[in-house]
């Protein structure tokens, strides 16, 4: 007999193949299946919100037109006026006219306040400058700025 090793006799290890990166496992395939849906999920509800707050955009390029007549004619009672309808033309968008469209002087400035997520409250002063011939343009810059606030935070129920 022959001593030899017989663990000699064997062939050398072969190292298996490289694993490839394609096809990807069924978990990546699902991970990324849920990726695009959720992506897409995401801009319909960022587009459903854009459109959604059109109204307040408009609203706000509106206000801005009527503060820059003001500065170049100085009517208080006009950019008074206009600046009142355009809170209520904002509100008859955001809100039921049921609701709306009937209310004016007390209640109105009682509806405004609460709709408005907080930085203070309207004037009634203010609020009813249509109801007088002349009218100071005292607290005008403040009332301006409370209704870009009001156009642009106020609340709405879902």
């Amino acid at each position: 007999m022959n001593p030899t090793d017989p663990l000699a006799q064997l062939h050398p290890l072969r190292d298996p193949a490289a694993i490839g990166w394609w096809p990807p496992a069924p978990g990546w395939w699902l991970l990324s299946g849920l990726a695009v849906i959720a992506l897409v999920a995401l801009c319909w509800l960022r587009l459903r919100h854009h459109r959604r707050n059109a109204y307040r955009r408009q609203g706000l390029a509106e206000l801005e037109g009527i503060r820059s007549r003001w500065q170049t004619d100085g009517d208080h009672l006009k950019c008074l006026t206009a600046a009142n309808a355009l809170l209520k033309a904002v509100a008859l968008i955001a809100y039921p006219r049921r609701e709306i469209a009937g209310i004016s002087g007390r209640d109105w400035q009682v509806f405004l306040d609460e709709t408005m997520a907080g930085a203070g409250q309207f004037e009634l002063r203010l609020l009813q400058a249509q109801y007088f011939r002349e009218i100071d343009g005292e607290g005008l810059d403040e009332h301006l700025a409370k209704c870009t606030h009001w156009i642009k935070r106020h609340k709405v129920s879902p």
